[in-house]
């Protein structure tokens, strides 16, 4: 398996493999809409990077295409992604498939994750890696995009650094 490979499906239910992607950037996430904390901050801030990328410079914003790809497929349904992923940005994909798609999709970025027992079978927690990845027009790994580091209280992820992390990879 190539890094960065996948094939799941999208919040409309249709079929994406990572190819329908190529001569595109790539600015991926793994989480999981149902996250009570950081995986909304982690996005709302990656998205709002890439608006204001796209603002300064729409030809390029234009090649980045954001994808989100969930780590928690028994509540993540196409039709759960759906108004997740639009509340962020209008282009962002949201993904999902079986456990073993994710499983594959995780291992192609070396993602971890697993789930943490709530006071109810549904209220469950998934504990992952936070990283945003940026990936190149031919699918290979550019750049690790800034989030913010819990340990200190510098905003490495705000959008403004974001945006200038777009503009120096994104040709």
């Amino acid at each position: 398996m190539r890094p960065g490979s996948f094939t799941l499906t999208d919040q409309e239910g249709r079929t994406v493999r990572d190819s329908d992607f190529a001569g595109q950037y790539r600015l991926v996430y793994f989480g999981y809409s149902f996250c009570p904390d950081v995986c909304p901050v982690d996005l709302q801030k990656l998205m709002r990077g890439l608006a204001l990328f796209e603002q300064g410079d729409a030809a390029r914003g234009a090649k980045v295409q954001p994808i989100f790809i969930s780590i928690d497929p028994e509540r993540d349904t196409p039709a759960a992604l759906k108004p997740f992923v639009a509340r962020y940005h209008p282009r962002l994909l949201g993904l999902t498939g079986t456990p073993d798609q994710i499983a594959a999709a995780a291992k192609a970025y070396v993602v971890t994750y697993h789930k943490v027992d709530g006071s109810a079978p549904d209220r469950y927690l998934m504990a992952h890696t936070q990283l945003a990845f940026l990936m190149d027009p031919d699918g290979k790994p550019l750049a690790l995009v800034p989030l913010d580091d819990p340990s200190t209280d510098a905003d490495e992820g705000a959008p403004d650094k974001v945006a200038a992390d777009l503009a120096k990879w994104v040709k």
